[in-house]
Parts: C-alpha cells; structure tokens; sequence
C-alpha cells in the first residue's frame, strides 16, 4: 500500500464515529454466522429446496430434481420485501451504572447493540431509524452513519421509556434498556405500539450486581433518577428478598411482551455483546 492511499484510509476512518466501528466489528463477527433474514415468500430469488407435502401447489416441484430422486422436491424463493425496523434504547441515568470498572455501562452496552443490529439490518437492505428521530427509515450506510452520530450526540430522548408515536403498520420495533420502570408504565407502552399492528423485540440489559446484589455489610445505596438513597445494615440479610423480587419484575417484562406476541431476552454487561446480536437478530428473522 502506498503512503499516500495509507493516508487517505486512515483519514476515511477517522471520520466515523468510535461507536460506529465497535458496532459494525461486532456486527462482523455475528455476520460470519447467519445467513440473513430470508424467509419463504414472493419473489424471485431462489433460496432452497424442501420436500413435496400434502396440499402444496404442484407448480412449485422441481421435476428436474425430482427426477432425481425417490421424493418430491419444490423451489421455495426468498421473501424480499424490504422492512421498516425502528430502533430505541433507555438512554436515563440508570444505564450510567457499571458495578466494575472493566465492565461497560449499561448505557454503552445499549448504544453499541443497537447500532450493531443496525448494521446488520442495513447489509440486509432492511430500512432503519431511531424512534424519535424526526427522519423516517431509510437503507444503507446514509441511515447507519446517521444513527451513529445521533447517538454519539445524545439528541434523542432520554426517558427511561419511549414515548408512543404513530408507525407504519407491520413495522417492527426494538426496545433496549434495563427495564426498571413500573411493569404498568411498560405495558401501556408496549400495547400502545401493539394496538398499530407493531411486531417487537425488548431486550432487557442489566449489569449482574443489580440481579444477585453482591454486596455484604453495611452500604448507602444511591438512586441514579432522583430515588433518593438507602441506607442498609446489613445487606445480605434482604438478599432474598431482593433477588426475589428482580426475578418477579423480569417475569413481568417477559409476561408483557408475551401478551403482545413480542419476543423478550435478557443480556448482562458482563458477557459478549456478540451473543445478545445474534439472538435479536435471529429473533428479528421470526415471522410473527
């Protein structure tokens, strides 16, 4: 490579964003394990061959194939419609918080799944958008590019929940947060979206200390919202009841998206971010 191309790369670089190129490197890597988000439908493009059951159309065998064969084969294309996907993450105080210093925040881990399954979308030729964002979906890099510098910006919203807004029927939306608010508030979220025919995803992002409440002895607790603070004695003798009750909230997430027909999982901050992207985007591949 000569000098000056090695110049000119290293300038495209720095223009993008450092969470832009975290995402798409995990974006990458998940990348080498999925093959898209085909799935049956009209088109033209051929995707695979399955085997002649009752009631399928005779127009679709492959005689040629079948020929071949002591069974009956058919030519299934690719869905090829392009969708709308809407993405948002919690970006309030309470993503600030990290147990560990060598583990991200809850907020950092949200920005860079996000933007990763972002990308993943816009290879597919899926259209994108922040909800919020007064631009509507769009494909591409453009989109990603533009994502990117919103969120290195902070100029969406910084609600712990997003605010219900008019979408495209059979869009699909994202939701990515911890998830602490009150179940209530969360379900008249979540029906709201629901009621306009909206698919959905929630996953829920939590650093481990705030499910198994690791801490002993005697520790001042301090709200990140305006809560206010507690004082504990000693705090492994309200563990149970503590771990107890963060159990029964998840529940209740996962309850709510159910309701909806949304699909619900959970990431702690202290494992691969690879692992949460490839189950959102797998569970993004599932016609619902």
């Amino acid at each position: 490579m000569t000098s000056g191309l090695f110049h000119r790369a290293e300038a495209v670089g720095a223009q993008l964003p450092p969470l832009l190129v975290a995402a798409e490197r995990v974006a990458a890597t998940v990348s080498q394990g999925v093959h898209g988000r085909r799935r049956v439908g009209p088109g033209e493009t051929f995707w695979q061959y399955r085997r002649y059951q009752p009631g399928d159309s005779t127009q679709r065998i492959d005689w040629r194939l079948s020929a071949r064969s002591r069974h009956v084969f058919l030519r299934q294309t690719e869905w090829e419609a392009a969708q709308s996907v809407w993405l948002w993450r919690d970006a309030s105080s309470s993503m600030d918080y990290r147990s560990r210093t060598s583990w991200p925040t809850k907020g950092d881990r949200a920005d860079l799944l996000l933007l990763a399954l972002a990308s993943l979308l816009a290879r597919g030729g899926e259209h994108i958008a922040l909800l919020g964002d007064d631009r509507g979906p769009a494909p591409g890099r453009t989109a990603l590019k533009r994502m990117a510098a919103s969120l290195e910006r902070g100029s969406v919203s910084d609600e712990s929940l997003p605010r219900p807004a008019p979408l495209p029927r059979f869009a699909t939306l994202v939701i990515i947060g911890d998830l602490l608010a009150p179940l209530e508030d969360l379900a008249a979220t979540v029906a709201a979206f629901a009621r306009q025919g909206v698919s959905g995803h929630i996953l829920q992002v939590l650093d481990p200390a705030e499910e198994t409440l690791p801490f002993a002895g005697r520790v001042r607790f301090l709200g990140t919202e305006g809560e206010g603070e507690a004082l504990i004695g000693r705090v492994e003798n309200v563990r149970p009841a503590y771990v107890a009750a963060m159990a029964a909230h998840r529940a209740g997430v996962a309850r709510i998206a159910r309701a909806a027909g949304w699909s619900f999982a959970q990431h702690h901050t202290a494992r691969p971010a690879e692992a949460a992207l490839l189950a959102l985007y797998l569970a993004l591949s599932i016609p619902r």
